[in-house]
This record gives C-alpha cells, sequence and structure tokens, in this order.
C-alpha cells in the first residue's frame, strides 16, 4: 500500500508541472543596502536552487502562490521565509559573528589562459544569474589560444536527466553537465600504445546545428588493467541510512547495488560498513571479500530512521580507512546517501574544507547518488570533485548494475590522478572556439580565488570533448580546395600516476585535416546528438535554429545497432519532446517553465 501511494505522489508531482504557475520576484540586500550577489537561494517545494543576480534581484518560477525560500551567503547568518508570489519580496541578510568563507576555493571545470574575469562577468545575463552554471561562450584563438578542462569519469548528470524525463518533469539546467552526459556512453574505445596509460586522437568535421561552423571532437581513452592482477581494495561503505532514505529508490536500491559490488570482491579485498543517521556507527568490521555472506548479511540488516549527521559519518568513514590502509592498493570510501545533510556541516564551503584535508590521506572518495533534487545534488558533486574521486547517480536497478557491475574498474580502480587536458589551437585555421560542456559555476567565475582541478580517470575510461569552432578564411578556402597541411591544435595531458606526486605530461598534435559529418562513423554522430540534446535542455542560445525535431532526427540515425544503452537515449529524447512540446503549447508558444 505505502509503495501504491508513493507511485500516486510521483505521477500527481509530474501533472502538477502543467498547472497554474507563479512567478516569485524579489531582490536581496545587506543591512546597509548594499547589493548581494550570487545569493544561494533554495525554494523547498522543489529542492531546486537558484541564486540572486548581478543587481541583487531574482526571478523564480513555482506552481504555488505560497512557498518557503531560504536565502544562504557565505559571512551572513542564512534566512528562511514564507513568501506570497503576489508581492515583490525584500531580503535583507544579517552579518555573522565571523566568517571562514575565506578557506573556501571555488573549483573551475574548465580554464582559459589570459581570460580575465570582468571579460566572463559579460556572460552573466543579468537578472538571470541566479542559474549557477554558466554556459561557455566563442573565444577569439589569437587573443585566448589556449583552454583548460579538468577531466573525470563522472557521469551522474545523464542518468539524473533520465529520472526527470521518466517522471514527465522539466529538467531543471543545472542538472544538465554535457560533459558527463557525453561520459555515460562508451564511445570509441581505443587502447593506448605500449606501456601508455593514453590514447588520444582528434577528428574535424561540420557542426550539425550550425553549419557556416565546425565541430572539433577529441577522443581520449585510458589503459585498461588486468582483472588478475588488480591491487587489492581496502574499502569503506558509507551508507545513508538517515529517514530521509526511507524510499523504494532510496536505501532499498543502495543495498541492492553493493550487493552486485559485493559479488565482485576478492579474498584478498576487504570491506568494512559505516553508518550514519538515527546513529553513527560501524556497523561491520573490516571483512575479507571471501565472507560474502557475512558481508551480505550486514548490508540486508540496515534499516532506515533518524536525522542525517553527514559530517560525522564521512570522518568515521576516512578513519575506518586509514586503519586498514593497504600501501599500494585500492583504498577507498563509497558514500551512498541522497544527500540531506541536516547535523554538523552543512554547507558546501564547510563540506569542502573537510573533504580537501580528508583527501591528503591517500584514501579515494566514490559518491553514489539516489533520489536527490538538484540542491542536494550539487553537494555530492562536490563531494566527488574534492575527495578525488567520482559521482555517479542510480536512478534505477539496471543503472546500479551498469556502475557497480559492468563498469566495475572504470569505477573504483584509478589509472591517473589530477587529469587535465589543454588544447592550444592554430588562429591560422579558427577564429573562435567554444567549448562544448565544462561549465562553470557563478560562483567560482566571480571568485578570483577559484582555481582548476584535475580529476580521477578509472581503468578503460573513453570519453569525447567537443568544441565548436568559428573557422578562418583560410580554414574555409582549404576546406573548399580539399588542401589540407599544418597543426590546428596541440592537446596535452598533464596527470600524476596513483599513489604520486609527480606531474606527468601526454602530447598528441592535431594536423589540420577535415572529414564531412556524414560520412563520419555513428559514435560522432551519436555524441553530437548527446551534445545537441543537453543544449536543447539548458535552452543554449547557440542552437536557436535547432528545435526536438532535429535532436529526434539526429539520435535515431546514430546508435550503435547492439547498444541498448544508445537505443535508450533515442527513446528519452523522443519522451522529452513530446514533454518540452507540451509546455510550449501551455504557455501559448512560449519557452517551458524550466
Amino acid at each position: 500500500m505505502k509503495a501504491v501511494c508513493q507511485i500516486l505522489i510521483l505521477l500527481l508531482s509530474g501533472s502538477s508541472l502543467f498547472a497554474q504557475q507563479f512567478y516569485v520576484r524579489g531582490e536581496v540586500k545587506d543591512e546597509a543596502g548594499n547589493v548581494l550577489q550570487n545569493v544561494i537561494i533554495k525554494q523547498f517545494k522543489t529542492g531546486y536552487i537558484f541564486r540572486s543576480g548581478a543587481a541583487g534581484t531574482f526571478g523564480i518560477v513555482a506552481n504555488s502562490q505560497v512557498d518557503t525560500f531560504s536565502f544562504f551567503l557565505e559571512g551572513y547568518r542564512p534566512e528562511k521565509l514564507l513568501i506570497n508570489a503576489e508581492k515583490y519580496v525584500n531580503v535583507r541578510l544579517k552579518l555573522a559573528p565571523s566568517s571562514s568563507s575565506h578557506l573556501f576555493r571555488d573549483r573551475l571545470s574548465s580554464f582559459t589562459r589570459d581570460l580575465g574575469r570582468d571579460e566572463q562577468k559579460k556572460w552573466f545575463a543579468g537578472d538571470e544569474t541566479y542559474a549557477s552554471l554558466i554556459e561557455n561562450r566563442f573565444l577569439n584563438a589569437r587573443q585566448f589560444p589556449s583552454t583548460g578542462m579538468s577531466l573525470n569519469v563522472d557521469r551522474a548528470s545523464y542518468s539524473n536527466i533520465r529520472r526527470f524525463i521518466t517522471m514527465n518533469s522539466f529538467v531543471p539546467p543545472d542538472a544538465v553537465r554535457i560533459e558527463e552526459m557525453l561520459n555515460y556512453f562508451s564511445l570509441d574505445y581505443y587502447p593506448p600504445a605500449g606501456q601508455a596509460i593514453f590514447h588520444l586522437s582528434s577528428t574535424l568535421t561540420t557542426c550539425p546545428w550550425n553549419p557556416e561552423n565546425q565541430l572539433y571532437y577529441i577522443n581520449m581513452s585510458s589503459k585498461k588493467l588486468n582483472l588478475d592482477t588488480l591491487p587489492p581494495s581496502n574499502l569503506v561503505f558509507l551508507i545513508d541510512v538517515s529517514g530521509s532514505m526511507d524510499m523504494p529508490n532510496r536505501l532499498p536500491l543502495l543495498q541492492s547495488a553493493f550487493r552486485l559490488l559485493v559479488n565482485n570482491l576478492r579474498e584478498k579485498d576487504s570491506v568494512a560498513i559505516v553508518v550514519y543517521g538515527g546513529i553513527t556507527g560501524i556497523m561491520l568490521n573490516s571483512t575479507s571479500g571471501a565472507e560474502k555472506e557475512k558481508i551480505l548479511k550486514a548490508i540486508d540488516e540496515l534499516t532506515p530512521g533518524g536525522s542525517t549527521p553527514g559530517e560525522s559519518g564521512i570522518k568515521l568513514a576516512y578513519n575506518v580507512a586509514r586503519r586498514h590502509f593497504i600501501k599500494g592498493g585500492n583504498n577507498r570510501v563509497i558514500l551512498a546517501t541522497d544527500g540531506d545533510f541536516n547535523v554538523g556541516l552543512k554547507t558546501e564551503a564547510e563540506l569542502d574544507e573537510m573533504i580537501t584535508a580528508q583527501r591528503e590521506s591517500g584514501v579515494y572518495l566514490t559518491c553514489l547518488g539516489v533520489g536527490m533534487g538538484n540542491y542536494k545534488d550539487s553537494k555530492i558533486h562536490l563531494l566527488a570533485e574534492k575527495g578525488n574521486g567520482n559521482f555517479a547517480y542510480l536512478d534505477n536497478f539496471k543503472e546500479a548494475e551498469k556502475v557497480l557491475l559492468k563498469e566495475f574498474t572504470q569505477t573504483l580502480y584509478s589509472v591517473a590522478d589530477d587529469v587535465y587536458m589543454y588544447v592550444e589551437f592554430n588562429p591560422e585555421f579558427v577564429k573562435q572556439y567554444r567549448l562544448i560542456g565544462f561549465d562553470n559555476k557563478v560562483g567560482a567565475l566571480r571568485d578570483s580565488a577559484s582555481v582548476l582541478e584535475g580529476g580521477e580517470i578509472g581503468s578503460g575510461h573513453s570519453m569525447i570533448a567537443m568544441f565548436e569552432i568559428e573557422p578562418t578564411e583560410n580554414n574555409r578556402g582549404a576546406v573548399r580546395d580539399s588542401i589540407y597541411s599544418g597543426k590546428f591544435a596541440e592537446i596535452k595531458l598533464q596527470y600524476r600516476n596513483p599513489g604520486d606526486t609527480i606531474h606527468r605530461y601526454y602530447t598528441h598534435t592535431s594536423h589540420f585535416a577535415f572529414t564531412p559529418f556524414f560520412t563520419l562513423g555513428k559514435c560522432y554522430h551519436f555524441s553530437a546528438s548527446v551534445a545537441l540534446f543537453g543544449s536543447l535542455l539548458r535552452n543554449s542560445p547557440f542552437i536557436k535554429n535547432k528545435n526536438w525535431n532535429d535532436v529526434v532526427t539526429l539520435a535515431e540515425l546514430s546508435p550503435g545497432e547492439n547498444d541498448l544503452l544508445q537505443k535508450e537515449f533515442v527513446r528519452l529524447v523522443e519522451q522529452a519532446k513530446v514533454l518540452y512540446s507540451k509546455g510550449k503549447k501551455k504557455k501559448g508558444g512560449g519557452d517551458p517553465a524550466w
């Protein structure tokens, strides 16, 4: 009966998106009347996060006239207000007695050398800067030839998007991270040669959403570790058993997921289980992977209840991991939660400081998210970034099977840490370029102390990075006459071997050559359809001439014959087309409520 009620609630919440909508407007200032930009605003009924704009103002779509919102900015006391959409609200934040905001450094996803923060502030869309991700813009290749990006195996965004669309709900733009959507699929794996850790290749072709421009693909593959010689693992399952986990798609799903993982363990591997909720404690001391029945029994006995003391749980899990640390082994905490920390450290700045200190121990962090809204997603994403680890979102059992069984080594075994990719374009062929995905948060762009931090790359991972290129006249003439020579771009990977402190480099020179889009293999067509899909979900200004029919057509032409995940993507695109088309009709032809 309980499950039936939950299904009814989900159905009702999906249909409510088409009910009457309201627009909550206001501004945020300090006690002296000074404008406060980038204030974090949480909408309680949806769990979504927004931010105040350059003038301190905000505008938020709501499904009810009265809703509760909280306002938070580092160094100020948080405010929680019940707001009526009929009234313009003036929010005043008071200074906190003390502030540790200087300890928190925002993390950049991409960085362009010599591009000043004042120039990037032009990217902010006035009052609409409450959206926490700012899409990368076109940059002049002669003025800014080099751009860097942080690489990792994170793929949570795609499964989270799938959850929203499957529930017949619009996808919050900040949940759309195109680089993670591309990461989700195994696209054209090329094994590195010899003892090399990486393989790099590149392709220049027509841009399918703007024929005047070009699309530049960079393919990266990492070496596959030999399953028979994988180092021993010291794993700590850190499982959220708080009251918020008492839903079928939360704790029961995680229990099923961990059962799959346990089946992969060997005698030389060990597992401990730490829980936090009504109690925080060690449910299972470090146990050999050969004792599977003992481990599975401890997993099956978990029950939800209580608050969410995430801080104490994380600290205890790292203590356990350090106590059983295996030199040269795979030492990793696997945090599984809906991210709803409500006891102890709560803000992103506090979590950042704590997890950054913990990563120095040499223990990795893998985060498994379940049942979360956009706000909670951001917290778990931050933990994975700062914990030298990766992040996956489990929306169903099939996804758990994919992450923890089929992609076991990609998820849990690192072949390189602190990985960056730098691309330097030749301005003789590139007039302007735009990095697709790897978008930065507003706060990271505003903060002069924010940094680009490398990510973790797992065994046998393949990924595609994409740039939209505005070609020079030299480029256009060479393509027209089929005369190709010279260097188009220089690609450099910077990384560290696991457990090492020495930075190493792998380089690839991309020679100027052009291949028409529809003569390329299906892998390229498919990745372009994923990027176009993500851009439509984000309502990107760079694809104004394309619509849902275009992405459906491209997606239908691209999936591999035997790739079930790619075929599922096509069905998801078709479902999104129906959902967003209804949204337009409901609003009289305008864009749907994001």
